[in-house]
């Protein structure tokens, strides 16, 4: 499968697969703390290296002059022991939280530390960022394996020579308590190639985003996921919510420059500007890419697969485009992975987001009720190109099956350099939403009606839509049903209020008849007197996998 990786357990932030190992975290001499308190001889301690200038224009220099050498293929871990770190292992390996960056201050956000294992071997270099201006120093956070906690029997004491795949940022949550709980509560992770992830208003992990996408989905060719190498951290002032995280991108095709400003909200907001340097050509260079999984929803399941209604982190891709309209095209687990694009110009955003937010949907402890919707705001015009959005088959919940981004219209050529600016919202809701009714639901089942003999090769859909001018409705209008297809036929077209007692909760009903086995792109929504009620619901109709 193409641009898929193991689902997150629940305590864990991420577990990726198909990572290149990246060792070589070069150790510097050992100096003082930045701050904090003295440490008794043999309790773990943070130990930061000696200081280095810094600044995010050197940073774009590094990646510029790293694009045009050869790409050098990192060393890596013993591979046979890495892979004996797997769930179990590292679910037993601890970071000691008396060996966070930060802890101290300042700012209100220390850093803990991911231990490399199977789904995650490449190592990173984390730098603690001080100073203002000229003045920006860096101190790099040395590998100290005492800072690890594991069993005496762990496979990751036979590593010599450790490091760290990744790290997070944790927070506190009850400023009353007597003890510090931050080391429990994490709310950003960066780990695993250019991955990184945050939790959202609900306090759960789910969706993935990365720095870049290169060739996903390309047939023939093998995706590239190149791996942030450094980092650098420059935390607020106390109070202010927020840290600055530059990051170092390298890979066969590009190498890059990268600065997060990570804002702890009701949500979290991250704004992000990227310089990027072609190493050489690519076929599809995905910016600003989320990555996701679904699995199956109320549109459509197989018989008895699994226990549970829906499983899924994302149930739909939200388009506002330039023109203004606001776009829903419900997700999919295709039997061959899909690609679909949706041209625009100048895009208002783009995200997956996850709507239904019923318990009873779903049935299951890890809440996927509670998973974040993740919004891509374009910063400046991003001018011509599509929002791609791939969908591959998946039977399991462990797999991110689901990856969408933007495409520049232009090819991508070697020796390129490339600017974006975007800001990403981690919300239970997309941050601009239309004033226009929802959809809330996909139903699908066999065309034609009760009581009758069921026409062959008739697909019945029940599309649901709430709130907007919906709710205002007077009593007896019933909206019009606006269809189209590049092929096949409506019949049975209505609409009708959903008889649940939700006001403005209502229903569009039709059968469509295809014509002949090749995809249908349906397109959908609600008016009355000439003007739009709801957004526009998109859908790919598959008639042979619907069969």
């Amino acid at each position: 499968m193409t641009g898929t990786c193991p689902r997150p357990t629940p305590a864990s932030p991420a577990r990726l697969s198909r990572r290149r190992v990246l060792a070589g975290a070069a150790g510097l001499a050992v100096a003082p703390l930045l701050r904090g308190p003295s440490w008794a001889e043999g309790v773990a301690a943070p130990r930061l290296g000696a200081p280095q200038p810094f600044s995010f224009e050197g940073l774009i220099q590094t990646a510029h002059t790293l694009s045009r050498d050869t790409y050098r293929a990192p060393a890596t871990l013993p591979a046979d022991i890495l892979e004996r770190l797997d769930y179990d292992a590292l679910g037993k390996i601890h970071f000691d939280p008396q060996c966070a960056l930060f802890r101290d201050g300042p700012g209100d956000f220390p850093v803990t530390f991911f231990h490399p294992g199977r789904f995650a071997t490449s190592l990173v270099r984390v730098f603690a960022l001080s100073g203002t201006g000229t003045a920006t120093s860096a101190r790099e956070f040395l590998y100290d394996p005492a800072c690890f906690r594991m069993p005496d029997d762990s496979p990751a004491r036979a590593l010599r020579n450790g490091g760290f795949a990744g790290f997070r940022l944790q927070e506190s949550r009850d400023p009353g308590a007597h003890a510090p709980d931050w080391h429990n509560n994490d709310w950003v992770a960066f780990l695993g190639a250019s991955y990184f992830r945050a939790i959202g208003e609900l306090f759960q992990y789910g969706i993935s985003a990365r720095g870049i996408a290169i060739d996903t989905a390309v047939a023939g060719k093998a995706e590239e996921f190149p791996n942030f190498t450094q980092f650098y951290l420059a935390p607020g002032a106390n109070g202010s919510a927020q840290m600055t995280v530059y990051a170092l991108l390298e890979g066969p095709s590009i190498a890059g420059a990268y600065r997060f400003v990570l804002h702890r909200q009701h949500a979290v907001v991250m704004e992000i500007e990227a310089r990027l340097f072609m190493r050489r050509a690519v076929t599809r260079l995905g910016l600003a890419p989320l990555t996701s999984m679904y699995w199956f929803s109320e549109t459509s399941k197989a018989r008895a697969v699994d226990w549970r209604p829906e499983v899924h982190d994302s149930d739909g891709l939200k388009l506002w485009t330039g023109a203004g309209e606001h776009l829903w095209r419900p997700l999919q687990t295709p039997r061959e992975s899909v690609v679909s694009a949706f041209l625009d110009r100048s895009p208002r955003g783009f995200g997956l987001l996850q709507r239904d937010r019923s318990f009873d949907h779903y049935l299951d402890g890890v809440h996927y009720e509670r998973r974040p919707s993740l919004w891509v705001e374009p910063l400046g015009d991003w001018g011509e190109g599509s929002v791609q959005l791939v969908e591959n088959p998946t039977d399991d919940e462990i797999h991110d099956n689901i990856v969408a981004f933007w495409v520049p219209k232009a090819p991508v050529a070697a020796g390129a350099a490339l600017s974006i600016s975007y800001r990403l919202y981690w919300s239970a809701e997309e941050p601009f939403p239309s004033p226009l009714a929802q959809c809330v639901a996909t139903r699908l089942g066999r065309g034609g009606q009760p009581g009758q003999t069921r026409p062959s090769g008739v697909f019945k859909f029940m599309v649901e839509f709430q709130g907007g001018p919906l709710v205002k409705l007077p009593f007896g209008v019933i909206p019009e049903v606006v269809l189209s297809a590049a092929h096949g036929r409506f019949s049975y077209v209505f609409a009708e209020a959903v008889p649940d007692g939700i006001a403005g909760h209502w229903r569009a009903q039709f059968d469509f008849t295809p014509e002949g086995p090749q995809p249908a792109d349906l397109r959908m929504f609600l008016r009355l007197d000439g003007r739009a009620l709801s957004e526009t619901w998109l859908y790919q109709l598959r008639p042979q996998e619907q069969a």
